[in-house]
């Protein structure tokens, strides 16, 4: 028997078949389109994301030779906020991914009147323009014809779900981070939905379910759609950072789990939550009793890709014009190896695309000299990214001591020297997995669990969750990365007031 694992992210659907081992046997991607219908808006076609996925789920299945039949369980991941609205009929209304900024006034009049601070205790969690609760702000005093229309408002894979069963539900670990939920009683709550003055939609939110219980049955039409055998089950699946800890085995509090990609999500788990502004998100995670503490911003690898994609543009074109097999990595990363980090001085900001620590903040390098050289560049992004992690990653350890270890994925995982950055600077041991659609392997963890292959996650991890690399720090260059970090701190104190004035 085989599950079958759904990975929604910001610009791809991926599908992936593991076996009951979770060993993945095929998997297929298919691009999902965004809109950009005015300036800050971010959104997609329902009908065209749920084409997407069926494609997808399509491909898979017959790339990999097996018989529908032999899935036992299908579980969908994705990320977070923005909001999917639907009518009655399950047509799809309108699609908001979570970098949308529309509702951003409604965040900044309730952080100038303290509004979050009555219902912290309850949702656990900074609010930002991609929540529900902003966004349904913005629609009934925008466009209160579409929330007339609207019958259910999910998040991307209770979306998908949905039109796979034709049930509607909003799985637990993505209610939780929407701040329209108690998390302690991991229900919808009434007075947090009078703080934000949406409380009129309440008639809107599906019935909570959990990660591992089995929410519908694949229809005949869904069956027709995709390949898949009518009457398959469909787990209920979770948040795509529950996904990604479960996928690399985050099942305790004894570890630490860093997502480097387009965000650098920094997160762990403990069976008591953190309720503070000084934390960006605490939910409820996919293991019962356990609740996930996350720190995160877009300034993680996304700096190093538009470097390489603009720094080495012309490199690129001269492999491709040779016909070169190795890769444009190969070249930066021997370039990174000709470069001490005792001999590099430059210090880079990663906020190409935001920033956590001032919303005026840009990406910059200071202490470019005349003798450094490109590697001396790219050393210092790599560097400046993981100065970043360890930035949020020290807001989240006011709360408890550093885990050991460090459980890397995402873009900087590919790179073993930018690895063993990650374990110099933290002076922690980093270890990579193997698997590397951690996305959809989470959720199909959650399927194996769903069907009773495995009685809890805890014990499906521990028997799927492998790692292909370990990296110990190098003390010697501890007080180095020390003096470094120092550095990157002091320059953002100083720029603190002055970020505005750039603009």
């Amino acid at each position: 028997m085989y599950y079958l694992g759904i990975d929604n992210g910001g610009t791809m659907a991926k599908v992936a078949i593991f076996d009951q081992l979770c060993h993945q046997i095929a998997v297929c991607s298919e691009k999902v389109e965004l809109i950009h219908p005015q300036h800050g808006w971010e959104e997609v076609n329902i009908d065209q994301l749920w084409e997407s996925n069926a494609r997808a789920i399509k491909t898979v299945l017959e790339i990999s030779g097996i018989d529908p039949a032999e899935i036992a369980c299908i579980a969908c991941t994705g990320h977070g906020n923005g909001m999917y609205l639907v009518d009655e009929s399950g047509k799809g209304l309108v699609g908001i991914r979570s970098t949308d900024t529309r509702a951003r006034k409604y965040i900044e009049e309730w952080n100038e009147k303290n509004t979050l601070d009555s219902v912290l205790p309850k949702t656990m969690q900074a609010i930002w323009a991609a929540q529900p609760n902003a966004l349904l702000r913005w629609y009934m005093d925008n466009d209160p014809e579409t929330l007339e229309k609207t019958r259910w408002m999910f998040m991307v894979k209770d979306l998908l779900r949905y039109r796979l069963t034709g049930e509607a539900y909003m799985e637990l670990t993505d209610a939780s981070a929407t701040s329209l939920m108690n998390n302690l009683t991991q229900e919808w709550d009434d007075e947090v939905l009078r703080t934000w003055g949406v409380e009129s939609l309440r008639r809107i939110l599906p019935p909570v379910v959990t990660t591992t219980q089995i929410c519908g049955h694949v229809t005949a039409q869904a069956a027709a759609k995709t390949g898949l055998k009518e009457g398959t089950p469909v787990a209920g699946g979770m948040f795509d950072i529950d996904a990604v800890g479960v996928g690399i085995g985050m099942v305790d509090d004894q570890s630490l789990c860093l997502i480097s990609g387009t965000w650098g999500n920094n997160q762990y788990i403990s069976k008591t939550p953190v309720v503070s502004k000084d934390v960006f998100m605490t939910t409820c995670y996919s293991i019962p009793g356990y609740y996930l503490m996350l720190e995160g911003s877009a300034t993680s690898a996304s700096n190093f890709e538009w470097f390489i994609t603009n720094l080495f543009k012309a490199d690129r074109e001269l492999m491709k014009q040779k016909d070169e097999t190795g890769s444009i990595y190969d070249l930066v990363n021997a370039e990174i190896a000709g470069t001490k980090p005792e001999d590099c001085n430059l210090v880079f900001l990663p906020y190409l695309y935001a920033s956590p620590v001032n919303i005026d903040a840009n990406a910059c390098f200071i202490g470019l000299d005349a003798w450094q050289k490109r590697g001396h560049m790219i050393r210092a992004v790599c560097e400046g990214v993981v100065f970043g992690h360890y930035w949020h990653i020290n807001r989240l350890m006011k709360f408890r001591d550093m885990p050991n270890p460090i459980l890397l994925t995402g873009g900087a995982s590919k790179s073993p020297i930018w690895c063993q950055m990650f374990a110099d600077i933290f002076q922690t041991v980093v270890r990579i997995p193997e698997a590397t659609e951690l996305g959809a392997l989470g959720a199909a963890i959650a399927a194996s669990v769903a069907v009773g292959d495995y009685p809890d996650v805890e014990t499906a991890c521990q028997n799927v969750v492998r790692f292909s690399q370990t990296y110990y720090p190098n003390s010697n260059l501890a007080g180095v990365y020390q003096k470094k970090r120092e550095k990157f701190n002091k320059i953002l104190e100083i720029m603190q007031p002055h970020w505005s004035e750039l603009r």
